[in-house]
């Protein structure tokens, strides 16, 4: 599974690109930044982004995309960035028809330290860790984005398993029960 996994932010959208399975050692194929000057309009710096994103779903050719889902914060102005710069990586990939995973910060922290609560130092140690890298990824972005990919490829067997089962008890639930007669004895006859 090839996982493109984005950090997204308007001045620093992390990117970074992991190959593998659950359970197996992973391979990093790229990380970076989608960089975009903070004193540019909106528009043009959401357009950078979009452009970005689609080099390396050009490059790398993922299977999946894995985004970091927006949470809510004190600073409106932060999280509105955030939020236009995940829509785009969200649209990027759904233009492909490439499936799009959206995992919270506390769930990436537990997927790749264990705990929720980790601090970015402790998440770019254990990337650089598990994708065996000389040193952890710079900025943090970069190693967030490759947390994420990372996350994804170790939760999507589960979570296709929960969704094939909830499918399946959607139809089962709609499928109308056909009463069963109930046994009849045979007797046998006398002859």
């Amino acid at each position: 599974m090839r996982v493109l996994g984005v950090d997204p932010g308007l001045t620093r959208c992390g990117v970074g690109v992991v190959e593998g399975v659950a359970g197996r050692p992973l391979t990093m194929l790229g990380v970076g930044v989608v960089r975009t000057p903070a004193d540019a309009e909106l528009g043009h710096r959401l357009v950078a982004i979009e452009r970005g994103i689609e080099e390396w779903l050009d490059k790398h050719r993922p299977e999946f995309v894995a985004v970091e889902r927006v949470f809510s914060q004190h600073n409106v102005r932060t999280v509105m960035g955030t939020a236009q710069a995940s829509a785009v990586a969200m649209l990027c990939a759904s233009r492909r028809g490439i499936p799009v995973a959206l995992h919270t910060p506390s769930e990436v922290k537990a997927a790749v330290t264990g705990s929720g609560r980790a601090d970015k130092a402790q998440v770019g140690a254990m990337v650089t860790r598990l994708l065996r890298l000389d040193a952890p990824p710079r900025p943090a972005d970069a190693a967030d984005a490759l947390a994420l990919a990372i996350c994804h490829i170790w939760r999507a067997p589960a979570v296709n398993r929960l969704q094939q089962a909830q499918a399946a008890a959607a139809v089962a639930a709609r499928t109308p029960r056909v009463p069963r007669t109930p046994a009849v004895p045979v007797r046998k006859v006398p002859r």
